[in-house]
């Protein structure tokens, strides 16, 4: 089995209003709940927005600490689901799945062989 990382793409901007965001949330429980069910589900979980991220860097014997994300951009990742299965072709049906539950782009990347 080969573990995933379902990365979820959420638009910069305000959140959903409480209504929609409610029944997402109910979608993703649900889901949550049909992955442990298939033995897929491994972890997920939800970030705070980019502007609570920290950011160290390397700088010759030294390291820089910064406040914000690394890179400025449209989207950022609000929060992510690890699964393991057998192929990405089984990947893909959980991403779809995530992808209809909560309607946010999902990337799809495999973890790199331990081996």
């Amino acid at each position: 089995m080969t573990r995933y990382l379902l990365s979820i793409y959420q638009p910069d901007g305000p959140v959903p209003p409480p209504d929609v965001l409610e029944q997402i949330m109910r979608d993703v429980r649900l889901l949550e709940r049909e992955m442990r069910a298939a033995g897929v589900w491994v972890f997920n979980g939800g970030l705070h927005p980019p502007g609570t991220a920290t950011v160290v860097r390397k700088q010759g014997a030294d390291f820089l600490v910064t406040d914000g994300p690394y890179l400025e951009g449209k989207e950022y990742i609000g929060g992510f689901i690890v699964i393991e299965a057998p192929d990405l072709d089984v990947a893909l049906q959980w991403a779809r799945k995530t992808a209809r539950a909560i309607t946010l782009p999902i990337e799809v990347r495999p973890f790199q062989s331990e081996h």
